[in-house]
């Protein structure tokens, strides 16, 4: 059971840093007619996707597994498409940012179901967390979509 979770939430802290990262790269780009909102909320996702790392890195330790969370680890390991770095509109970020955070919660629900049928029902109940802040984040992005 131990190697199924910390496998599992290794494979959701990858996800996570890279959503961060992506979350950076938007707050630090964004430009438009909703720049200052835009700047905010993208900040404001990196500190809440921040949280839900650290709670996944420390269960995966506390199961007796190392948290992974190097750059060469994320850039190797990664399943989420290349965020185009070159992105500057409100509205494309907008999108390239809801993408990646449905893509990381969609797969945060997997690992819900891999980690309850392996009998870990506390990395479970983890993952639903993640599942869930992900979801009210994506919501907030979505809402700016015009």
């Amino acid at each position: 059971m131990r190697a199924t979770s910390v496998g599992l939430l290794s494979q959701q802290l990858v996800l996570l840093i890279d959503l961060r990262l992506r979350a950076k790269q938007a707050h630090w780009n964004v430009k438009g007619l909703q720049f200052i909102a835009l700047h905010e909320l993208f900040d404001s996702i990196d500190d809440d996707v921040a949280e839900l790392a650290d709670d996944v890195a420390e269960r995966a330790v506390a199961l007796g597994g190392l948290a992974l969370g190097t750059a060469e680890v994320v850039a190797r390991e990664s399943s989420l498409p290349p965020y185009d770095a070159r992105l500057l509109a409100g509205g494309d970020h907008i999108r390239a940012l809801g993408n990646s955070l449905a893509a990381v919660a969609k797969s945060a629900r997997s690992a819900i179901d891999a980690a309850a049928e392996a009998g870990d029902l506390d990395t479970s109940d983890v993952f639903t967390q993640v599942s869930r802040a992900l979801d009210k984040l994506l919501w907030k992005v979505e809402a700016h979509e015009v």
